[in-house]
């Protein structure tokens, strides 16, 4: 059982707690057990947001801001016109406020008329899905642009902070395999099709040559992993080059 005292002069200061130690009525039942649970409570205010957490079994209570690029009501605005938003936040915590930037992905989802939010590294997979499920050709080939925006934007940070570079690399790895998803989900029915019909050939007219084709398709992923660590080691090689 957790004894330690909460740090009420921190969450009255932020208004989470009232004078008399209640919680805030702003606050639902949910979001007090969630928060009293270690879970983190977000405040916006147009541009600014600040995060709760309480740490140290309850003991402390840790305080971080961040600025987005738009504010929300521009963003819920936008969405319901353009579908998917995309957002960059700025960490103002850290100690390398030009590295310390998410990009967010904001959907409106009509059915519970509620925006949704993605971080397109940490939600990157659920993010993905949500945007194929829609089949809008359009809006995939814009989020396609923005991972690879987002990709050459951590492989300029590789040289200057390599001290994350490990970081770095696990985040540009995730977007890899983002990209690629898109572009296996994206290809036209027409490609699709004379893929199809190239094995059937194969598979009729050279069984050796069709056995090859599937040893080549078993070890793709694999390919495509060596593959993006190779495309970093050559780009930092060129960034090198430039500086000497």
């Amino acid at each position: 059982m957790n004894t330690n005292p909460l740090p009420t002069d921190d969450l009255k200061k932020f208004g989470i707690i009232e004078a008399d130690n209640s919680f805030s009525k702003r606050l639902n039942a949910n979001d007090i057990i969630e928060f009293m649970q270690g879970n983190i409570l977000v405040a916006d205010n147009e541009k600014d947001r600040i995060t709760f957490q309480l740490t140290d079994n309850n003991s402390k209570l840790e305080v971080k801001v961040y600025q987005m690029e738009h504010s929300l009501s521009e963003i819920l605005d936008q969405s319901k016109k353009e579908s998917v938003q995309y957002v960059s936040e700025k960490n103002l915590n850290g100690q390398n406020p030009d590295f310390n930037i998410s990009k967010k992905a904001f959907l409106y989802n009509e059915s519970t008329k509620s925006l949704e939010e993605y971080d397109m590294v940490f939600n990157a997979e659920v993010l993905t899905k949500t945007i194929l499920g829609r089949n809008d050709s359009e809006e995939i080939n814009r989020y396609k642009d923005e991972l690879l925006k987002l990709k050459e934007f951590l492989q300029d940070k590789i040289d200057k902070y390599p001290e994350i570079a490990k970081d770095i690399i696990n985040n540009l790895n995730i977007l890899s395999k983002e990209i690629n998803t898109v572009n296996e989900v994206a290809q036209s029915p027409k490609q699709a099709q004379k893929q199809q019909q190239s094995e059937v050939r194969l598979d009729v007219n050279d069984p050796d040559l069709y056995q090859d084709a599937n040893s080549v398709r078993e070890a793709k992923s694999q390919q495509e992993d060596e593959e993006n660590e190779q495309e970093i080691e050559q780009e930092q090689e060129k960034r090198r080059g430039f500086r000497r």
